[in-house]
């Protein structure tokens, strides 16, 4: 049984990608291959979900080095299993929360799915953010209150370091630093201009034909000969599906008013209840989805 120390909870499109592969620049992280294991909650990726029992084993082959290990399964937060078992097999664990004002958090998360096709993959109509928002496996990413209040059960506050993803555009350097006081260890000069993995609705090109067949090609490749090439590659901050043979301008939607009126009131509940059980404040986002809410 593995003793991770850490996990990156969520939530999904509110920075976790970046932050995980920066602190995974400090030699006191070791964030685990991949980012994202999915092992222990039942909500794997956007669609996914299984009761099954986690595979331990598998989940401690995703831990190769020395330090902190760091689990950045984001959609372990809103996954209603994930809080009792990480209780259960590692009761000392922390946690970091990167939330976002949850309309915009939804509706680029909705932008991502249609350009990687996610949805069409799984037999799901999400052609519509209106249709996409029915689903819970959109809906309960942006769920911030009913989330927290199943982790409070579980664990004391003061095991989770909140943060407003926004801060990690406006103030990288202290957010790095807080998160560095928070888990007990000493500061990095970490390199924060890398642009690595922002993974970004935008950055999300659908995939060509040829770029299909460049995949299968390079999945073909034994790991022993692959892993070196692809960390060469992120060190470079180099995503070679991001070349126009590869992939192509993806779908991108503006965010207006349709979208805050079809989910703007029931997330304005979820953010009272987040702030009144975490004492995290929601008033800036709540007053900017009231803005745009019909009267």
């Amino acid at each position: 049984m593995p003793e991770v120390d850490i996990f990156l909870i969520g939530a999904p499109k509110a920075g976790t990608t970046w932050l995980a592969y920066t602190l995974d620049q400090h030699n006191e992280i070791n964030l685990s291959d991949p980012k994202e294991p999915n092992i222990i909650a039942s909500h794997r990726g956007t669609f996914v979900r299984t009761e099954e029992e986690p595979d331990w084993n598998k989940f401690k082959a995703h831990f190769n080095e020395e330090g902190l290990k760091l689990d950045a399964s984001i959609h372990a937060f809103a996954c209603p299993l994930a809080p009792s078992r990480i209780r259960k097999h590692m009761p000392n664990a922390k946690f970091i929360l990167c939330v976002r004002e949850p309309v915009s958090r939804s509706f680029s998360h909705w932008n991502m799915v249609l350009n990687t096709k996610e949805a069409i993959a799984n037999g799901v109509d999400w052609s519509t953010f209106e249709n996409a928002w029915l689903d819970n496996r959109l809906s309960d990413d942006s769920m911030y209150g009913s989330s927290m209040s199943r982790w409070l059960k579980e664990f004391d506050l003061d095991r989770f370091i909140i943060i407003d993803s926004g801060r990690l555009k406006s103030e990288p350097d202290n957010v790095l630093n807080e998160i560095e006081k928070f888990l007990g260890i000493g500061n990095y000069n970490y390199n924060i201009e890398q642009s690595k993995h922002s993974n970004s609705a935008i950055s999300r090109r659908p995939i060509t034909s040829f770029g299909k067949l460049a995949r299968g090609a390079f999945s073909l490749i034994p790991e022993k000969l692959k892993t070196p090439i692809v960390k060469t590659l992120q060190k470079r901050d180099f995503n070679i599906y991001s070349l126009p043979i590869l992939s192509k301008r993806g779908i991108t939607h503006k965010l207006d008013k349709v979208h805050y009126n079809i989910c703007g009131e029931v997330l304005i509940q979820e953010l009272e209840l987040f702030e009144e059980i975490t004492g995290f404040s929601t008033n800036n986002w709540r007053n900017e989805i009231n803005s745009h809410i019909d009267d």
